[in-house]
């Protein structure tokens, strides 16, 4: 199963709720107390984002975060990178050679890289203002992509 780490996801949480007042300036504690997430990793998760400029960080006594640039100019994409590194569904999508002994005989090895260029194009695609917004389920129908629900269905 692919699936975020959850340092990703509270990154992402705590980046929406201050993507909710973007000239509010926050200091961990009480953003870890407003998302209900532990505070050491709340400040852990700040530290990264501000080292990776998608926060800025004010020292002092009234010091916090705040978000570095407008919410729909910052991708999930960035915010996963930024604490996890580059996205990367296997080892075998990063150009460096020599990461895997299969390497020199693995037919799948573009296959891959191309499906990690897609996973990573949605998320550049999905911005930070987006996630603040609940969208509605979509639905999958066999043989093509996702369509929006019907309004018979609601």
């Amino acid at each position: 199963m692919l699936r975020m780490t959850k340092q990703a996801d509270y990154a992402i949480v705590l980046l929406t709720r201050m993507a909710g007042m973007p000239e509010v300036q926050i200091n961990a504690s009480e953003i870890a107390s407003q998302t209900g997430l532990p505070q050491p990793i709340v400040s852990k998760i700040l530290k990264l984002l501000a080292r990776r400029e998608l926060l800025i960080s004010h020292r002092g006594a009234k010091g916090g975060y705040r978000l570095a640039r407008a919410a729909e100019n910052i991708s999930v994409a960035e915010i996963i990178e930024a604490v996890e590194g580059p996205i990367a569904i296997t080892e075998c999508v990063d150009e460096t050679p020599g990461e895997c002994s299969q390497e020199p005989v693995c037919p799948v090895r573009s296959n891959w890289q191309r499906i990690n260029y897609a996973v990573r194009s949605a998320l550049e695609q999905i911005t930070l203002e987006e996630m603040t917004h609940p969208v509605a389920p979509m639905l999958v129908t066999l043989g093509s992509g996702p369509t929006a629900p019907s309004a018979e269905l609601e």
